[in-house]
């Protein structure tokens, strides 16, 4: 009989089955605490943390005792549940033994959840019938009384109530599948339509239930839910049903019968679809593993038990604390790669930034994004909102094993939203702070990284000088280690230093490490016994002057990580003296290589340069180079932009200066992988011009990147871009910096189907450009108007702002080549009204105007609009002409998007005339498309081509 029921109120039961208060919240808690792990000692540090979490009062271990005893009166005295059969001497059943902490010595078939558990795995055993696997699962089912710990707070009691709900939500799957195959569909609708109640977004117990009211004859009820589901995803996820959720609605459609596709998943188990490609994308974002890594045998062997402890019991963090440049980075990064095959699912890796200069730490919603571009989430299809994003993320990781990577953490608050949620996933932070937030409150293991042993340090100078050299000289190599103070980072500089002239004697390097100490002020709470200013001094001191130049300087450089002809646009250098240094800087270890050609700092060394910049670089001097730099990419990028929008108008640029040299392009390839690997400098240099006072930089570069970001659907980065350039010249009072924003701004929430936001900040810029007197901004704007009307309507609004555009273009000229676009978008309009005569004239007058413009984008988007006048017409030859040339067109200009768009249409044109073998070839050429492009798009085509099966 079960005692202890915790899956419900937390209760003791009597033989006679009375109930027995256990006593107020905490001392519920404290022996909630004690029967997850019943049969087995807790430590008293870790009932604290179970109990109090964060808010430890300073009497906890004196409160915990009192419970303890409290508790043991109630178990043991007459008429308890344990009083006639407590197993231990004196009929105690709780025991306190110093180191070991506290026991509830009872075994589990007392305890409700491992009964649970227990009948769960009896349930899988292969060699059950399924009658028999029914009758435990409906057993273990029964065994909830309603939410489970009910009434116990804090962190771990929730953590904890969560991961049982996922077993329940698992249990009630299974036992529904095992019912469905025996025809017993109408035992499991009342049950599943209460969980999905409770848990409205967890796919799986939708489409069970959709399954189950459909076999019982309620087809009716299971199509409603499933408009129900796909209603909540896009409010409160944004994103549209799983293909098994869509599979299952085209059968009931159909009326066919509706199998499971798959073994059944659980809410832990199954993502909503941001992106079917999500689900085959395994993400290896690790840096590069540590070439001779030394010693911390300790620490590893901590951190694979800490593995080997979360797969068991579902403890999933933990952190790597020490202070700067101990080598914690170094630690998990070996760490992981050596563990990373035991995780299938991928490896996800972010540098934090921490504890670099102000303002530069990632913030989670800014990790959660780069998370979900590399779990191949659209960009449209990634939430505006914190929480959101988090949901969205957490949903995809759950049911793989993957590991996490959180480097250079700031604090707990900072982690929190990154961390998996499901058993199978495993994080490890690396942080100068102790993070005893996620110690108390996720149960992270917790790992200080001291400095290295002297034996260690021994190693680690043998392995970069040669044992011969450290072995002749034991005296300098004891000195060396003694004023690096075994800091791994010093230690590198300083072998560095000596691999650099391999004539000298070590002694002459330790001297000079021995008269460059100084005060401690460079370490966060002082915890060294030497100064890491005057280790990086003495490497610093040791470069040629341009290279110490370019390494001051490039405390300048807000991005993660930065190349060779950026730095040289920062030191107004050529590009071969930057390499040069750049070369010498890396040999110093004062700069690393990541990739061939990209460089980063680690963020001591970052600050140490800053502090460099301002004690010896003129503040005049450290103007220009930022100005070097945001003009650098400002010209670079605006020379790729023709690539990505070919024919627009491009602004003028003030030049640059002398023997600064931006990038040319040749081809769109060139000019896409630039954009692509600077993609995260560019974004940052805009609040960068903003924080220096170049508003106007900041205003021109985002709208420079407009064509890269929309072609690559970067929306967040455009959007951020764009408002962060707006605000600034809101401030200033630039006018034609705020018009030309607040176009982007509506550019970027069109895209993201804000339309109307996007309608206010349109006529918000309409209204300034008037004021300008700038007629081709306000036609340009009408146009944008009567694009965002086309698709939120009504349509005769979209006619009226093309054809006033059209009328500024007349009246004003023809600006910078957009009215043969204007007449192909009003041409679009007529369309969609099915005035096809209207239609046709637009086009035929647009196409001379976008040849002579050059606008081949424009061009091919009027082919794609005649192809479905002539569909709609049923002029099938002629539709299926101008969709070809649309085609040709569009791949001729690199815009991928519109291939796949208008193979979509052809597509169906064929489908429409009987072709159902072209409509497939066409439909999968455009999902191959979509699919490489990460587009949202490729859910709807896949289900068209499904439907031809």
């Amino acid at each position: 009989m079960t005692e202890f029921l915790l899956l419900g109120p937390v209760e003791l039961r009597r033989a006679d089955h009375l109930i027995v208060d256990p006593g107020p919240m905490r001392q519920r808690t404290v022996l909630t605490a004690l029967l997850v792990d019943a049969g087995r000692w807790v430590t008293a540090e870790t009932l604290i943390d179970r109990v109090w979490g964060e808010d430890v009062p300073a009497r906890a271990r004196a409160s915990l005792y009192t419970y303890i005893s409290r508790l043991r009166r109630i178990l043991t005295e007459p008429g308890a549940p344990l009083s006639a059969s407590a197993r231990l001497p004196d009929g105690a059943v709780l025991a306190r033994s110093g180191r070991s902490g506290y026991l509830l010595d009872v075994p589990p078939s007392w305890v409700d959840v491992h009964v649970f558990r227990n009948l769960v795995d009896q349930a899988g055993r292969a060699r059950l019938t399924d009658g028999e696997r029914a009758d435990r699962l409906r057993e273990a089912i029964g065994l909830w009384r309603g939410e489970p710990l009910s009434g116990l707070s804090g962190a771990w009691a929730e953590r904890t109530r969560r991961t049982w709900e996922h077993q329940r939500v698992e249990a009630v799957l299974s036992w529904a599948e095992v019912e469905l195959r025996r025809g017993c569909a109408a035992s499991v609708v009342g049950t599943l339509d209460a969980l999905v109640a409770e848990h409205p977004l967890v796919e799986p117990l939708t489409v069970m239930l959709m399954r189950a009211l459909y076999v019982t004859g309620r087809r009716s009820e299971s199509l409603s839910c499933y408009a129900a589901l796909r209603e909540r995803l896009a409010e409160e996820l944004g994103t549209d049903p799983s293909t098994e959720a869509e599979r299952v609605h085209q059968a009931i459609l159909r009326g066919q019968p509706v199998k499971a596709a798959a073994p059944v998943q659980s809410a832990a188990h199954s993502a909503p679809s941001a992106n079917r490609q999500a689900e085959r994308v395994v993400p290896a974002q690790l840096p590069l593993n540590i070439r001779g890594f030394i010693g911390r045998q300790q620490e590893l062997n901590a951190l694979d038990a800490a593995l080997d402890s979360a797969l068991e019991d579902q403890a999933q963090v933990a952190a790597v604390s020490g202070t700067a440049g101990v080598g914690k980075t170094a630690l998990a990064t070996h760490w992981a790669h050596r563990v990373a095959a035991r995780f299938p699912g991928g490896q996800l890796y972010v540098n934090l930034r921490g504890f670099g200069p102000a303002g530069t730490a990632v913030t989670a919603d800014e990790a959660l994004r780069g998370f979900l571009e590399a779990l191949a989430v659209p960009a449209v299809r990634i939430p505006a909102e914190l929480e959101r994003r988090a949901a969205l993320y957490r949903s995809l990781l759950a049911g793989r094993r993957v590991l996490v990577m959180l480097d250079n953490a700031r604090d707990a608050d900072q982690v929190r939203p990154l961390l998996p949620s499901s058993s199978g996933s495993f994080a490890v932070i690396t942080s100068r702070d102790r993070l005893t937030g996620l110690v108390a409150a996720e149960d992270a293991h917790l790992h200080v990284l001291s400095l290295l042993s002297r034996t260690e340090a021994q190693r680690l100078l043998a392995r970069r000088l040669g044992k011969e050299r450290v072995s002749a000289e034991p005296q300098a190599v004891e000195e060396i280690i003694s004023c690096c103070a075994g800091l791994p980072l010093a230690l590198a500089i300083a072998s560095a230093r000596a691999a650099s002239q391999p004539g000298f004697p070590l002694s002459a390097v330790a001297g000079e490490l021995r008269v460059s100490q100084g005060s401690l002020d460079a370490f966060d709470g002082g915890d060294l016994s030497t100064d890491a200013r005057a280790i990086f001094s003495w490497s610093y001191q040791a470069l040629s002057a341009r290279a110490a130049r370019l390494f001051r300087l490039l405390g300048l450089h807000t991005g993660t990580e930065f190349s060779a002809l950026a730095t040289a646009a920062l030191a107004g250098v050529d590009l071969r003296t930057a390499q040069l240094s750049l070369a010498e800087l890396t040999r110093a270890h004062l700069l690393v290589e990541d990739a061939p050609g990209r460089y980063g700092l680690h963020d001591l060394l970052r600050a140490y340069a800053t502090e460099r910049l301002l004690a010896e670089e003129p503040a005049v001097e450290r103007d220009r180079a930022v100005e070097r730099l945001l003009m650098w990419y400002l010209h670079t990028a605006d020379a790729a932009s023709p690539y990505f929008t070919p024919g627009r108008q491009r602004f003028r640029v003030e030049p640059i200066a002398a023997g600064c040299r931006p990038l040319a392009f040749d081809t769109y390839e060139q000019a896409l992988s630039w954009s692509e690997c600077e993609r995260r400098n560019l974004v940052a240099a805009v609040p960068q011009a903003v924080a220096v006072g170049r508003p106007d930089l900041a205003w021109r570069l985002s709208a420079t990147l407009w064509g890269f970001f929309y072609l690559r659907s970067y929306l967040h980065d455009w959007l951020d871009t764009a408002q962060c350039a707006l605000n600034a010249v809101r401030l200033t009072g630039d006018r034609e910096g705020q018009a030309r924003s607040l176009g982007d701004v509506a550019c970027a929430l069109t895209q993201m189907r804000r339309y109307e936001e996007a309608v206010e900040h349109l006529r918000e810029a309409m209204a300034l450009s008037r004021t300008l007197g700038d007629m081709h901004s306000l036609a340009q704007i009408m146009a944008n108007l009567g694009y965002v009307y086309r698709h939120i309507g009504p349509l005769g609004r979209s006619v009226e702002y093309c054809r006033r555009s059209l009328a500024v273009y007349r009246v004003h000229g023809e600006g910078w080549g957009r009215e043969g676009n204007v007449w192909a978008n009003l041409g679009d309009s007529y369309e969609r009204l099915g005035r096809f005569n209207e239609a046709r004239a637009c086009l035929k007058r647009a196409l001379p105007l976008l040849r002579s413009e050059g606008d081949r984008w424009g061009e091919g988007f009027l082919f794609e609009v005649l192809g479905t006048v002539h569909r709609r017409l049923r002029q099938h030859e002629d539709a299926v002409a101008s969709y070809r040339q649309a085609i040709k067109t569009y791949a001729d200009t690199g815009n991928r998007w519109g291939q796949a768009n208008t193979l979509s249409i052809l597509g169906t044109a064929y489908l429409e005339n009987g072709e159902a073998a072209r409509a497939r070839q066409t439909w999968q050429q455009a999902v191959d498309i979509l699919v490489d492009l990460g587009h949202p798009d490729a859910d709807d085509v896949r289900s068209r081509l499904r439907s031809l099966q």
